[in-house]
């Protein structure tokens, strides 16, 4: 690989576009420290794919492009081109159009870099392939760097290794291995991921056939459902419908009978109210004389009452008499009794202990029937769980040897059917053989008038490439001079963006007073000083906003002190700041010492470095505050400067474009000639292809309709052996179902087993319910030989006590008679009341009546 020419723009120290010419021979560059020499190698690297900032000596790669220095504004891009002579046309196939290949990297601050090889855009991996390829490249040891020499002598076999391998050429080899062997790996990782994937789908498809199933069985479960749910509200319906019926013949003739009862209410209502109105007086007196007769009634009742209290306590009295003396009377039959129920307990208690004995004998004899009728119960009830496995394993090898006959049935005619297919499938793949072997006869003759075709095509091609090499070497020197123009017009114009668009930024959203000043080249930091952030504010008119107007002049204008210039000489402001720059002075800072006290009211000295000194004392050094609206106008002011740079460079670059673009029609005329030559030998070699794929495609489809043929013939011999043997199973299939015994006898026989089970599970009950009888007669006897022992003790400490109960009667007796001798009186007493009473309650009645 020859490399011709190395243009740099922007890279580093080389601000302007600089051309390094890579003659024949030896080219050498000379020059002291620090003046760039390491920075060409570095631009070499850098275009030949170099991507680690430490070896670009920086922190980033953007710091590549040039920084500034204080002439010279920094750049926002960087570009290197590397022009390789290509004369003997051994480059890779996709940059072997031209004779010479142009190799450019531009970078761009906050964007990245971009490749181009001949003006076309390509990827990075596409030029350090081109430089790895022809054996050299970015980390090639063929670029010695400063030490590396000492590196070699003393480094490792593997780095010597790395040197000899380039110098063989086989560098670039290592690189697309090392790039196919990423490939393989990726590749492998992904059919891992697809088996992973593909076992992962076939999990959700067993759990998805799963829910498609109950999903059927819920619509259908869903559609029974609603059809009852629809019976059932129907029958409601009509069932509310008939209740609504009747409902409603009552509901009318209730309402008839309240119309009736209405019209009666109003009738009896009227009547009601004409009696209401004389009912009052009438009411009076029979209110008074209602109250008369219940007050007499109430005396009546009280004398009721006390005579039926009178009467009570006579009959109370001779009821306690009667009852002391049938109380004296039982006790002493209860004397006689007490005596007869003590022989009856003790007797008793005899024949309860006579009964009692040889009741633990029975207890235990019932307790062993009892335990014997259980274990026979339970070896009948084991022989029937015995019994009932053997049936249940009868019906699983029922059930299995007829599932296997049903899945060989399936098996045999799924083999005949696919055997039916395979032969079908035979007789087309042979006529598909013989179409196949028509084909490659006619590619074979195709081939060969295409071969011929290719040949003249690249007679005509050796020609249209001499005319247009010496046309490009001519267009090459017109491009180089354009792209220096352009470059300097794009970085201008890309400056002057910046800038005004930096301009634009600091310009206020409401406007601002500042953006209608021009000051004079020099004196930016003096006006920013003067002013500061008062420039921030508006001109406004009126009652606005806050900002400034204009005022009416006035005579009494304060004039500087002598010797000082009027800041309104070096700047051009609006109206509104004429009256206040009238009071700033420009000075030279020695002189402010002499000068600030002669300062009137209102005014104020600055100088060109933007200091500052007012008439109250007051003083402000540019280093301390440097001035915002200074930076501002210095901005204005070199964007004025470079506007005007760039209309010259403009007009040179369109020269240079007017040039460049007629050589390039010229060159584009026989490249579209070269193109059309290519074209037409492309179309050649594509009709050589094609032909060659062709006949290829022919012989591969006459391989594969034999081979397909031979497989079919394969596969029918597989299905119908399969068939074959799928026979053999159903015969074995249908004598393995016909062996086993009969399954209904063996549950006939489990039912009698049931039976003899439940007469020994009902004869262990009776069992057990007679040993329980036994047990409760000997408990029952237990319970009353405790009862009689006690009652015979409260019957013998009764029969102490009952003559001090009979004393007691006595003595109650003789007392309750004189009682009742003395309530006998009283019934007479109140009887002659009740004649009296009763003759005015007739009085009383008689006018309650008249009243009513």
């Amino acid at each position: 690989m020859r490399f011709s020419k190395l243009r740099l723009t922007g890279f580093k120290s080389f601000v302007d576009p600089t051309d390094l010419l890579i003659q024949d021979g030896l080219t050498g560059v000379v020059g002291p420290n620090g003046c760039g020499k390491s920075n060409l190698l570095e631009a070499l690297r850098w275009v030949m794919g170099e991507n680690r900032p430490t070896a670009m000596r920086g922190g980033g790669m953007e710091d590549v492009i040039f920084a500034g220095a204080s002439t010279r504004p920094a750049r926002n891009f960087a570009e290197v081109s590397l022009v390789i002579d290509n004369a003997d046309r051994l480059a890779p196939a996709g940059f072997n159009e031209t004779d010479q290949i142009e190799i450019v990297r531009r970078i761009t601050r906050d964007v990245g870099s971009a490749y181009k090889a001949n003006t076309k855009d390509v990827r990075a991996r596409d030029v350090q392939m081109l430089f790895a390829d022809a054996s050299t490249g970015a980390h090639s040891p063929a670029l010695v760097r400063q030490g590396q020499i000492s590196e070699l002598i003393n480094a490792k076999p593997k780095a010597r290794r790395r040197v000899l391998e380039e110098a063989a050429g086989i560098s670039g080899l290592y690189q697309r291995r090392h790039e196919a062997e990423l490939k393989l790996k990726g590749a492998e990782q992904n059919l891992t991921r697809v088996d992973d994937v593909v076992e992962a789908l076939a999990q959700q498809l067993a759990t998805l056939e799963r829910q498609s199933r109950q999903a059927q069985r819920y619509r259908s479960i869903g559609t029974d459902l609603r059809r009852a749910e629809g019976m059932l509200l129907f029958r409601r319906w009509k069932e509310a419908e008939e209740a609504r019926a009747v409902a409603l013949a009552a509901l009318k003739d209730l309402v008839t009978g309240a119309a009736q009862a209405e019209t009666g209410a109003r009738t009896a209502a009227k009547a009601r109210v004409s009696a209401e109105e004389a009912l009052p007086p009438k009411r009076e007196e029979a209110t008074i004389a209602a109250a008369v007769l219940q007050r007499l009634e109430v005396e009546r009742d009280a004398l009721t009452e006390q005579e039926a209290r009178a009467v009570e306590t006579i009959e109370t009295l001779k009821r306690r008499i009667a009852q002391l003396v049938e109380d004296s009377e039982r006790e002493s039959g209860l004397n006689r009794d007490a005596g007869e129920t003590i022989q009856r307990l003790e007797w008793e208690a005899r024949e309860l202990s006579k009964a009692g004995e040889g009741h633990a004998e029975k207890l235990d004899k019932a307790a062993t029937a009892a335990r014997e009728a259980g274990d026979i119960l339970s070896q009948r009830e084991a022989d029937l769980s015995e019994v009932t496995e053997d049936v249940a394993r009868l019906a699983a090898r029922h059930q299995s040897a007829h599932r296997f006959l049903e899945d060989t049935r399936k098996t045999l005619a799924r083999s005949e059917g696919e055997a039916a297919k395979s032969r079908a499938a035979a007789a087309e793949a042979q006529g598909a053989v013989a179409k196949s072997a028509a084909e490659r006869k006619a590619a074979e003759e195709q081939d060969q008038i295409s071969r011929a075709t290719a040949q003249r095509a690249e007679e005509t091609l050796q020609v249209a490439e001499t005319a247009r090499a010496e046309a490009q070497n001519r267009e090459s020197d017109a491009r180089a001079a354009r792209s220096s123009a352009e470059g300097e017009v794009n970085a201008l114009q890309a400056e002057v963006t910046a800038l005004a668009r930096l301009v634009q930024r600091d310009t206020a959203e409401g406007g601002q007073v500042l953006d209608d000043v021009r000051v004079q080249p020099g004196y930016e930091k003096a006006f920013g000083a003067a002013l500061a952030d008062d420039l921030r504010a508006p001109a406004v008119t009126g009652d606005g906003p806050s900002g400034w107007i204009v005022l009416p002049g006035y005579d009494g204008v304060q004039p500087l002190p002598p010797g000082v210039t009027s800041l309104a000489d070096m700047v051009r402001v609006p109206d509104v700041l004429r009256r206040r720059i009238s009071q700033i002075g420009v000075i030279e800072a020695e002189e402010a010492q002499r000068l600030q006290p002669l300062l009137r009211p209102g005014q104020r000295l600055v100088s060109v470095e933007g200091d500052l000194w007012r008439w109250d004392g007051y003083r402000a050094w540019a280093e301390d505050a440097p001035s915002a609206a200074a930076l501002r106008l210095e901005q204005l002011n070199r964007l004025e400067e470079l506007k005007q740079d760039l209309e010259h460079a403009t007009a040179k670059a369109e020269g240079a474009k007017s040039a460049h673009e007629s050589l390039s029609r010229r060159l584009a005329d026989l490249t579209e000639a070269d193109r059309a030559a290519r074209q037409a030998r492309k179309d050649a070699d594509r009709l050589v292809s094609e032909a060659a794929r062709r006949l290829n495609r022919a012989e591969a489809d006459q391989a594969l309709s034999e081979s397909k043929l031979e497989s079919l013939g394969l596969a029918v011999a597989r299905h119908e052996e399969e068939a074959l043997n799928a026979r053999k199973q159903v015969k074995e299939a249908e004598a393995a179902v016909s062996s086993l015994p009969n399954l209904d006898q063996a549950r006939g026989a489990v039912e009698d087993i049931k039976m003899t089970v439940e007469a020994a599970r009902m004869s262990m009950m009776s069992h057990r319910a007679a040993h329980d009888e036994v047990r409760r007669e000997g408990e029952a006897r237990t319970r009353r030989s405790q009862e009689v022992t006690k009652e015979l003790s409260g019957w013998r400490h009764r029969l102490e006590t009952a003559e001090k109960r009979i004393a007691e009667l006595d003595a109650r007796r003789v007392q309750s008679e004189a009682e009742l001798t003395e309530a006998s009186a009283t019934p007479g007493e109140l009887a002659g009341k009740r004649e009296e009473l009763g003759l005015a309650i007739d009085k009383a009645q008689a006018r309650k009546a008249e009243a009513d």
